[in-house]
């Protein structure tokens, strides 16, 4: 596979051989968290359209994807991604359901059902604050309960 950063705000994702490349449209382009952010769901959704076109007998040579964002502020944060699938070999008749499939990606739904986040430091401990344990289970609240209501 291959990231190419287009810009400070678009990644392009594509099939190519060996490891994993990064590469830059120009010299003064950094990989950024928001090139992160945009890999992890440009990445996300190529398997799964991967995974659907050999199922459904459709070719995926050629498919590409360019992940673009807009910001915006109050807080700053990433306020609009889009998502644009450049699919020679995909018929058009499947494309409305090649976009359903695309929003089957879990990067996809969890940006758009996103997950609460707590910043606790080292030497806090679940009895200071609720937060949730690796395995997607509430953290045991001292007497062993959980208490899911509150939130820090």
């Amino acid at each position: 596979m291959k990231i190419t950063l287009l810009g400070d705000d678009a990644i392009r994702y594509e099939a190519a051989p060996g490891p994993l490349t990064i590469e830059a449209a120009s010299e003064d382009l950094h990989y950024s968290p928001f090139h992160m952010l945009a890999s992890g769901l440009a990445s996300c959704t190529y398997s799964v359209l991967y995974s659907w076109a050999t199922h459904a007998k459709v070719s995926a040579d050629g498919l590409i994807l360019e992940v673009q964002w807009r910001f915006a502020d109050d807080p700053h944060r990433v306020a609009d991604i889009g998502v644009v699938m450049d699919w020679p070999a995909l018929p058009p008749d499947r494309l409305a359901v090649a976009k359903r499939v695309a929003a089957l990606c879990t990067i996809h739904a969890t940006l758009e059902h996103p997950p609460r986040i707590d910043v606790l430091g080292a030497n806090e401990t679940q009895h200071d604050h609720e937060h949730v344990a690796m395995h997607g289970e509430p953290a045991a609240a001292p007497g062993g309960t959980s208490d899911s209501g509150s939130r820090t």
